[in-house]
């Protein structure tokens, strides 16, 4: 007789469901759960999400808040999702690259849709000094887009609402290149995130990096508290260290690019940073055969600036999709 209720399908299940509500600012009811499982290629009905949300309350791993249906994870449940199976923690960094690839609808002609962000929570009193280093990032075009959304406490940026006692503040990703070129019909590989390294303001090489397929974290997050970044002194000197993304494209699709590059500039958008050639390396990183290596700014590095200057910051990389002219630029706030 087929087992229909597999032990390791059920434990994969509920880790999903702890690290759904870890990402959560907010309780959340069955419905947004089984919505954002949905869009991780896990399908479960509202019902059945109730059903494993009571199990899991009685294991501990989840607690009811107010009267209807929505739920916290509580330090069991942290620790649960630390000691969750290893195979279940691989590859979700590449998984969520792909899931904001697809809810891109940003046209770069009409300059209008949906634009995948990355979400930074910042102390309320420390804010507006934080924004005074991160200014002459975004004037160096070593972010993404000088694009930004700020919004108060209990406000929400995307899907994601603010804390309390916090500013949330909201920037282009470079998942907008993956987006828009899925759009134009080119497939695009995301391989790593690292740290590059720049001389006399151009490009030399990457210095770490670390690949989305083996990692459950964003590598920026990572990279920024672990103080790797040197994103002001690149800012003041054009030497140092800042985030980028490395991508291949097939060769075949070269002549799109540049035509897709060039609309992306006009609409505010500068995010590609090189474009190889043929099976050559970029910044001394290796091109498979039939592929194009492209290098990408990440869109973390005004924050990445912030943060070696002391200001306390909790990163969410790769958080939510907003519309494009919900977003104003940094120099006119």
């Amino acid at each position: 007789m087929k087992d229909l209720f597999k032990p390791e399908d059920i434990e994969r299940k509920v880790i999903l469901i702890l690290r759904i509500l870890h990402e959560s600012e907010v309780p959340l009811g069955a419905r947004v759960i089984a919505r954002r499982m949905s869009e991780r290629n896990v399908q479960l009905s509202e019902r059945t999400v109730r059903y494993h949300l009571k199990i899991m309350d009685e294991r501990g791993l989840t607690r009811l808040v107010g009267r209807r249906d929505g739920r916290v994870i509580t330090e069991h449940g942290l620790n649960e999702i630390s000691d969750a199976r290893v195979q279940d923690k691989i590859g979700l960094s590449i998984s969520r690259i792909d899931i904001l690839s697809f809810k891109t609808t940003f046209d770069v002609k009409k300059k209008r849709g949906l634009v995948p962000v990355n979400i930074s929570f910042f102390p309320q009193k420390q804010f507006n000094d934080a924004m005074k280093v991160m200014k002459p990032v975004f004037q160096k075009k070593l972010a993404v887009s000088s694009r930004v959304a700020v919004a108060a406490a209990g406000n929400t940026l995307g899907d994601i609402v603010v804390p309390p006692g916090k500013v949330g503040l909201a920037t282009i990703c470079s998942i907008v290149i993956n987006g828009v070129l899925l759009k134009h019909g080119i497939p695009i590989d995301s391989k790593f995130g690292g740290i590059l390294q720049m001389r006399k303001g151009e490009i030399l090489r990457f210095v770490e990096l670390i690949h989305y397929a083996g990692s459950s974290l964003d590598p920026s997050e990572i990279f920024i508290r672990g103080k790797m970044t040197s994103v002001n002194q690149v800012v003041t000197d054009g030497e140092g260290k800042i985030l980028a993304n490395f991508r291949e494209i097939p060769a075949l699709s070269r002549s799109l690019i540049d035509k897709v590059i060039d609309d992306f500039a006009k609409a505010g958008i500068h995010g590609v940073l090189s474009i190889g050639s043929i099976g050559h390396p970029v910044c001394q990183t290796h091109v498979d055969v039939n592929k194009i290596g492209m290098i990408l700014i990440g869109g973390l590095n005004p924050v990445a600036a912030a943060y070696e200057e002391g200001f306390d910051v909790d990163n969410k990389a790769m958080s939510t999709v907003m519309e494009y002219d919900k977003l104003k630029d940094i120099e006119k706030m």
